[in-house]
């Protein structure tokens, strides 16, 4: 599997705005964070979960050892851009903290089950990341 191309093509098919295969277009969103190392743009499809005026994002990786390097550079840089629907907006990427990110993930394993198999796959603890719009 080519994660890359798989994501080139829902990206495009995303911006498109007709269907996008495999995936519930109502529930994916557009992510760009600027590279740490780089600087440059990089976007990344995913799944939201809308909670009140935020959009939540998991930096669950799947369940692997690291978080994702799309978490790693809005932690680095909080300035995101989200696509949306028909919507393109800036955004601030802000990792949930203690109490209340526990709350957040376990509402979220209850509504999309495949976390709780994600998190039993590594030992780090997954962010719940909030995107605010600026």
């Amino acid at each position: 599997m080519d994660v890359k191309e798989i994501n080139r093509k829902t990206i495009d098919q995303f911006r498109a705005g007709g269907e996008i295969e495999g995936m519930h277009r109502e529930k994916l969103l557009l992510l760009t964070t600027t590279g740490r190392h780089s600087g440059k743009p990089h976007t990344t499809p995913m799944m939201f979960h809308l909670d009140g005026d935020r959009l939540l994002v998991i930096a669950s990786n799947i369940g692997a050892p690291t978080h994702p390097d799309w978490y790693q550079n809005l932690v680095s840089n909080p300035a995101v851009i989200v696509e949306v629907g028909d919507e393109t907006f800036e955004a601030r990427a802000t990792p949930i903290p203690g109490a209340e990110r526990d709350h957040m993930w376990t509402m979220l394993k209850l509504a999309y089950p495949f976390f709780a198999d994600h998190e039993t796959k590594t030992d780090r603890v997954i962010p719940v990341v909030s995107l605010t719009r600026r």
